[in-house]
């Protein structure tokens, strides 16, 4: 059995590594404004990107640029620019030239429809507006299932390289952007595990990858503990991290729990297993840094029981997806060639048939005659 004991220094290796393009990312200013008329709700949508909804006590005071169509001024360190319109608002002529300037300063551009009182979509004008090819959003910004299914993830494909600094400065985003960072971790740790050598699980043993993948694999999830870290507002040091998640990445004690808890739970035959614990041990550990950026907590032995059987359903099902979309080695269909039918011959004596060249008839056992009976060819 592989000893785990160069793990332990594991936090002091993420330290010598450069950290900076990360703390960096995370600590850049992030400027975004709200433009609309008066009355377009532009102060609670400000108040909304600096209040995280899952804990209304937490929240920041992050600037929010708000401005009125006329007064709107474009600056170079412009992130995001969400128009607000009322839903009921019946010309929409100022807003379509702000957005078609923006766009022409390539600006990104988010145009928000806010249907307060949810009026019915077909009476509004804006509806039907060419909108320059800009993201286009209609709903209610008091609904927090809207902002956080439609407006968040609408912001977070426009500002790709810019999530964990939003995070950071805007609560509101600080959930889904960990829900990315755990997926995108999870799905990179697993498509290492398949390009490498990775040895399989063993039954019994519990072990299911070696020890120097064990290293790379849980580096990754140390950078992803400080990213979620960072993104929540946390401290930027490195060293911050290492008492709450050291033993959590610093030892191979996970990964053999992780395999005792899922060999069980997944068959080893169609799948490819390796993937599978890549995949949901990344998602365990994320989990559990999530759980306590959240309430400042561990989870319990059930909590943890839970997530393991959550991490087995969502990592057989990116295994399975994965091995089928591998590519096959195709060698071509090459048509089979026919083996000639054997030739027979007719006993005179019996009719039997016999190969050509038996010199007696198997049927009756008399002898055959060179020169008699007739070749045919198997049916």
């Amino acid at each position: 059995m592989p000893s785990f004991n160069n793990f332990i220094n594991l936090w002091k290796n993420i330290g010598e590594l450069d950290l900076r393009p990360i703390r960096t990312a995370a600590e850049k200013s992030i400027e975004i404004s709200v433009v609309g008329s008066e009355g377009s709700g532009r102060q609670m949508l400000a108040e909304k990107l600096r209040v995280d909804p899952a804990r209304p006590q937490n929240r920041t005071e992050t600037p929010v640029y708000i401005s009125d169509i006329e007064n709107f001024q474009v600056t170079p360190e412009l992130n995001l620019v969400v128009v607000l319109i009322e839903a009921s608002s019946p010309d929409t002529s100022r807003e379509q030239s702000l957005v078609l300037n923006l766009l022409q300063q390539k600006k990104k551009t988010i145009v928000l429809v806010n249907a307060q009182g949810s009026p019915d979509r077909s009476l509004v004008p804006a509806k039907n507006v060419n909108w320059s090819g800009a993201k286009l959003l209609y709903g209610s910004i008091e609904d927090k299932d809207f902002l956080l299914k439609t407006f968040v993830p609408a912001v977070l494909d426009l500002l790709p390289d810019d999530h964990i600094a939003l995070g950071r400065q805007f609560p509101l985003f600080r959930i889904p952007v960990a829900t990315r960072l755990i997926s995108e971790t999870c799905v990179s740790n697993a498509a290492y595990s398949l390009s490498t050598g990775v040895a399989e699980i063993v039954p019994g043993l519990g072990i299911p990858l070696n020890v120097a993948d064990m290293v790379v694999l849980s580096k990754a999830q140390a950078f992803l503990i400080y990213k979620l870290g960072l993104a929540f507002g946390f401290s930027t040091r490195w060293q911050d991290y290492v008492n709450e998640f050291g033993s959590v990445t610093g030892s191979g004690f996970l990964w053999r729990q992780i395999a005792r808890q899922l060999v069980g739970l997944i068959p080893v035959w169609g799948i490819i297993p390796k993937v599978v614990i890549s995949y949901a041990g990344t998602y365990v550990v994320g989990n559990v840094a999530l759980q306590w950026y959240l309430t400042g907590r561990h989870i319990t032995k059930d909590q943890m029981r839970e997530l393991y059987r959550d991490a087995a359903v969502r990592g057989k099902a990116f295994g399975q997806a994965l091995s089928e979309k591998r590519p096959k080695l195709l060698l071509g269909r090459q048509k089979k060639r026919a083996l000639p039918a054997p030739d027979f011959k007719a006993c005179p004596n019996c009719g039997k048939t016999n190969p050509v060249d038996a010199n007696f008839c198997y049927g009756c056992g008399t002898a055959i005659p060179s020169a008699a009976g007739t070749s045919i060819e198997a049916s």
